[in-house]
């Protein structure tokens, strides 16, 4: 993990995170190495434990997610905001993000507030994840005087009627779905699931269809921002997106290069979890 992530070293300290989120404590529990846990495969478990951390270190007053939507590990996403802090120049003071796909959760947009005070903008295509993500972000009195939520209502486009003709952001940040189809969405979750020796399992898992999959997968998706942000190449810093799939990094660097953008692989490691940042901008040097 990043230096400056302060989950890096120390694993859940569940008796103080009970205290910051009582309703933690039915879902713990101690594993065969006598160690606090729980079911990270339970979304109610994992909600949860997002909610105490959420409170603990960064002071959001209260964080609500209904079932059904995606809940990534705090630990992890903080980590993507602090990767990208660095690319950043030190003499700027007041930051704008955008969170491209913010979701029901805000996790990135609510991270980047909390943890460098950045002024964000977080745009989606799903109406519903906006009003749940505008309550969460209503409960703390200063995430609401920094953040601001847009609507995309054209699936087709991802910057157009979200960055305004007076908008300048230093960054935008982005977790793309990961699948090209829901049947591969099944698929994936039915694998893991049987790689963890489930012998029952529900394919109720977490994420809406926009947030999980969409035609041609993190490879087009990522590849359509690109040539998207061409558009707005003098209107933002340095545009970014995760990359889950490293086979996927030759043809979007391909992308990149056509349109002549200077660009940057960062890696992730969390845990077992490799993962990627690519950073692009048009007026940077990366």
């Amino acid at each position: 993990m990043h230096p400056n992530n302060i989950h890096r070293n120390s694993n859940y300290n569940f008796k103080e995170l009970i205290k910051a989120n009582p309703k933690l404590k039915e879902f713990v529990f101690m594993n065969s190495y006598n160690n606090e846990t729980i079911d990270f495969h339970n979304a109610d478990a994992v909600i949860a434990l997002n909610k105490a951390v959420l409170i603990h270190f960064y002071n959001v007053k209260n964080w609500e997610l209904p079932s059904g939507y995606l809940c990534p590990p705090v630990p992890s996403r903080v980590d993507y905001i602090h990767h990208i802090a660095d690319l950043i120049p030190s003499d700027k003071t007041l930051i704008k993000g955008l969170d491209v796909g913010v979701g029901a959760n805000a996790i990135y947009t609510i991270l980047g507030t909390q943890v460098y005070g950045w002024e964000m903008t977080g745009c989606d295509i799903n109406a519903e994840s906006i009003q749940i993500a505008q309550k969460n972000i209503d409960f703390t009195t200063n995430l609401a005087e920094k953040v601001t939520l847009k609507h995309q209502t054209n699936n087709a486009l991802i910057f157009e009627g979200i960055i305004t003709e007076n908008d300048f952001f230093d960054v935008t940040i982005c977790n793309p779905p990961f699948h090209s189809s829901e049947e591969e969405a099944t698929k994936g979750t039915l694998k893991k699931l049987s790689n963890l020796n489930k012998k029952t399992f529900s394919l109720n898992f977490g994420g809406q269809s926009n947030e999980l999959w969409c035609n041609g997968g993190e490879a087009l998706f990522i590849k359509r921002m690109i040539k998207q942000s061409s558009l707005f190449k003098n209107q933002v810093g340095v545009f970014s997106s995760l990359v889950s799939k490293k086979e996927n990094l030759p043809k979007i660097e391909k992308q990149l290069k056509k349109l002549k953008a200077s660009f940057k692989v960062i890696p992730m490691e969390h845990g077992n979890k490799k993962t990627r940042i690519i950073a692009w901008s048009f007026i940077n040097t990366l």
